[in-house]
């Protein structure tokens, strides 16, 4: 039990500064001993994922007790090569790689996808994932395993942030600020430093609560900066 491996898309990913995923944060959490291995890529689902060869190399690595933590939705509703159904082949996606994790010893842990900032009037935030996290939900409890519900430790963050505060955890700059975008960028769905740091807090929170996942992370203590 010395291995964590991530799955996932954009809000996973280490990406490149100034854009974060959560998964960038969580070596800091974990026990001495454990590596993480975030295998996430931006713009993926659970399809394109698999069909890429991304998968492969990651599920020659899983050994015995590893974990393996899912996180898919974002491109699963996209409009192109890379959708799937979430009432068919988005489940049948996430359900063959439990299955394919398990046949390896590994634990897998299935996690809604994390919530996107589109705040309207009232202070009310919109739901864009559709049906996507209830298919995560209904496969964790058909199939018995562990869920993080992401999605709704996220939304419930950000009401209780509200729309400013809430803006400070993605990635905002202004015309000029970084080369890579020198028009600007408001973004809705990728989060800067603090933004991943805060969402896996979130991730860390509910891997405590799953007795499982509890024991690759550090005493909470040890975790505190």
């Amino acid at each position: 039990m010395n291995q964590i491996w991530l799955i996932g898309d954009s809000t996973v990913t280490d990406n490149e500064p100034p854009f974060r995923g959560w998964g960038w944060a969580l070596p800091r959490f974990v026990r001495e001993g454990v590596t993480v291995h975030n295998a996430a890529v931006s713009g993926r689902s659970t399809r394109s994922f698999r069909e890429e060869g991304l998968w492969e190399p990651v599920e020659r690595g899983l050994g015995e007790g590893d974990l393996l933590m899912i996180q898919f939705g974002h491109n699963d509703e996209k409009d192109d090569e890379r959708h799937t159904d979430p009432d068919t082949t988005f489940p049948e996606n996430l359900r063959r790689y439990c299955r394919e994790a398990l046949a390896r010893g590994a634990r897998p842990v299935l996690m809604t996808p994390v919530s996107r900032r589109f705040f309207v009037g009232g202070g009310s935030l919109l739901y864009t994932h559709g049906e996507y996290p209830r298919a995560v939900r209904r496969v964790a409890e058909e199939d018995g395993i562990p869920l993080c519900d992401l999605k709704r430790d996220s939304r419930e963050l950000y009401l209780s942030l509200g729309e400013e505060k809430t803006a400070e955890l993605f990635v905002r700059l202004k015309p000029g600020e970084h080369p890579d975008v020198p028009e600007g960028h408001d973004d809705k769905t990728h989060f800067n430093a603090h933004g991943a740091e805060t969402i896996c807090g979130l991730v860390v929170k509910e891997m405590r609560a799953i007795p499982v996942c509890r024991a690759f992370l550090r005493e909470e203590a040890e975790g505190k900066h």
